[in-house]
């Protein structure tokens, strides 16, 4: 997969199954989620990861969804707010929910991974990341050689802001790029200038993050593969460490919001596999290695080095080299992932703070796997992350004759 060579698609067959939906991050998808699995479900699960796994790794995933304006291909859960009061009343609930998640996992177990998403993470002040990011270290065992990651919007951010990520604890940063394009950007809601980009990257350089990355998007209006390719050669120029390049998914009516996008302008099903093909060899042709799916990475990254150990693991904050660790996500909207369950929290401010009011787990809906769940996802993240599947595998797993 790093020289991927040609790029062919039968487009007949892709014409046959081509439907817009949400990008795909787990087995089973969240709509497979339902109301019948609550916070005392989740607590249990809880309960059996400590016994069997008293000191496994964890990941901890904290969603901070507010944004000073709207982008109009987004598909997160976001607010656009600012009120800052809102902010600081959220951050109030989350340090409970923090209180709550920390009591009941095993203090032994070491936190191999964080990652703050959102929305915007740096909508946060430094001061607010210095407060918050010091309540976690306070309340969960961050191993020393954690990887601690956020994304960024390189549009807003204060003098400060990279620095106090750097003097917390942070070593990773994620840029959203999206296009370089001004007519891009122009329809999406997101102008962002060559030099906003040039800076932030050059400045998490010199502060001395381990991992750079930048997220495109391809699919958009107006995009072209002449455009496209500006945007990759300005990107490969910048020389982040990995590349997240995700084909848009365009769902408005899941988020109204993506009507406001000009859809007579978006590529067709057919140009955007001309767009990924592109994007593919462009980006190999450059030295970068294609990882699978969205991602590329620099041939030293240790996520080229989990594709060739067949060690790399897919997880809701994408492609990720901490296989064993087990997912437990803070925040409104925000999806925990222990070995048996899937717990995703409530999507509404309101009812968050109700339910931690009472001393509950917000969670909303979850889905806990049976046997089968089990083997069909372990064989989609083969495909996934190793690019194979080998039927000997799937019977040493699970002990069934995979014919």
């Amino acid at each position: 997969m790093e020289n991927p060579g040609k790029f062919d698609v039968d487009l007949a067959l892709l014409q046959k199954y081509n439907q817009p939906g949400p990008r795909y991050t787990s087995y089973p998808t969240a709509p497979q989620f339902h109301s019948g699995f609550q916070g005392g479900n989740y607590e249990e699960a809880i309960a059996v990861s400590n016994r069997e796994n008293p000191e496994g790794e964890l990941s901890l995933y904290f969603h901070l969804p507010f944004c000073h304006s709207l982008c109009y291909f987004c598909g997160c859960n976001m607010i656009v707010t600012r009120n800052a009061g809102r902010v600081e009343r959220y951050l109030t609930y989350l340090r409970k929910e923090i209180d709550l998640v920390s009591k009941q996992i095993n203090p032994r177990r070491e936190v191999v991974q964080l990652h703050w998403g959102g929305g915007t993470p740096t909508y946060l002040s430094p001061a607010q990341i210095r407060e918050i990011f010091g309540y976690i270290r306070e309340h969960f065992n961050l191993a020393k050689d954690a990887e601690i990651s956020i994304e960024i919007d390189p549009r807003r951010l204060a003098p400060d802001h990279l620095s106090t990520l750097r003097e917390v604890g942070f070593n990773r940063v994620s840029f959203g790029v999206q296009d370089f394009h001004p007519e891009v950007q122009q329809a999406i809601n997101r102008i962002q200038s060559d030099e906003q980009n040039r800076y932030v990257i050059e400045e998490s350089r010199r502060l001395g993050f381990d991992s750079i990355n930048v997220d495109l998007i391809y699919g958009l209006p107006f995009q072209t593969l002449d455009s496209y390719e500006q945007t990759l050669d300005q990107v490969i120029e910048l020389s982040p460490d990995r590349l997240a390049v995700f084909n848009y998914a365009h769902v408005p009516w899941m988020k109204k919001h993506q009507q406001l996008l000009p859809e007579a302008e978006m590529p067709s099903a057919a140009d955007r596999l001309r767009l990924l093909k592109l994007i593919i060899e462009r980006l190999t042709e450059a030295g970068y290695v294609y990882i699978g799916m969205d991602h590329f990475a620099k041939p030293e990254d240790e996520l080229t080095e989990a594709l060739h150990n067949h060690t790399l693991h897919r997880n809701f904050q994408g492609y990720s080299t901490r296989a064993g660790a087990e997912v437990f996500a803070m925040g409104i909207t925000s999806i925990s992932q222990l070995n048996n369950v899937y717990a995703q929290n409530v999507k509404d401010i309101k009812t968050y703070e109700e339910m931690l009011d009472r001393g509950e787990l917000p969670t909303h809906v979850g889905y806990q796997l049976s046997e089968d769940d089990h083997i069909r996802r372990f064989v989609i993240t083969e495909l996934m992350c190793n690019n194979r599947l080998r039927k000997a595998d799937v019977h040493d797993r699970f002990g069934i004759d995979f014919d």
